[in-house]
């Protein structure tokens, strides 16, 4: 059995849910212990919260083979837009776009699809639609991210917040050398990451197809 390992992204918010946890049960057993039924219904929902927020962190070791020519999936989830459309941040032209939805019990890890040279790194404020919702992609809060491979292909890849994702992590900056599987963020309490690839490219997945971050091959360069 491997070990279980908790993502550093989740320590603050561990602590904080036990805490939470521990006040609501003494209190609850403190004042109420004529009433059994629902002390222990307490009891059970807390452990439940308890542990799907430790699940939520969990950081899986990944055995990453890489490979520069091919682009691997930055996230765990389900491949929900696979079509070409108009990237008009950085590109300013069409790409064919692949995003990938991560539920709450995804691993929210990020890893970078290729590796390369960081070109482009730009935070935006934003709204919280749902990861699904077309518009996610433009108005939520999100982080854009242009990587150019050793080949000398751009490729842009984005973390957006959803409806519940309040916070987007990222740990890379422009002029850094990243290493494909790589951590490069994290998105807490689900979300979705766009891939933006040269049109044409060979794309390796199929709508509604469960992804591996960093194992499943998104496309072909």
């Amino acid at each position: 059995m491997k070990f279980f390992r908790i993502h550093k992204e989740g320590y603050t918010s561990i602590a904080i849910a036990v805490l939470l946890v521990f006040v609501l049960n003494a209190l609850v057993h403190y004042y109420m212990p004529q009433h059994r039924w629902f002390t222990w219904l307490i009891y059970f929902v807390s452990a439940a919260l308890l542990v799907t927020i430790v699940q939520f962190f969990r950081n899986p070791h990944r055995a990453i083979q890489i490979q520069h020519d091919q682009v691997l999936c930055p996230a765990d989830g389900k491949v929900v837009v696979i079509e070409e459309t108009i990237e008009s941040e950085y590109f300013k032209g069409a790409r064919l776009q692949v995003s990938i939805f991560m539920s709450p019990t995804n691993v929210h890890v990020n890893r970078n699809p290729v590796s390369g040279i960081v070109k482009y790194v730009k935070y935006h404020k934003g709204k919280y639609l749902v990861a699904w919702d077309p518009k996610s992609s433009t108005n939520n809060e999100r982080t854009t991210i242009v990587v150019e491979t050793p080949h000398g292909i751009p490729v842009l890849y984005r973390q957006i917040a959803g409806a519940l994702a309040r916070r987007i992590v990222w740990y890379v900056k422009e002029g850094d050398n990243v290493e494909q599987g790589q951590q490069f963020g994290f998105i807490k309490f689900g979300s979705r990451v766009d891939v933006f690839l040269p049109v044409g490219t060979e794309v390796n997945v199929q709508l509604g197809q469960i992804v591996k971050g960093g194992i499943t091959v998104l496309a072909n360069l």
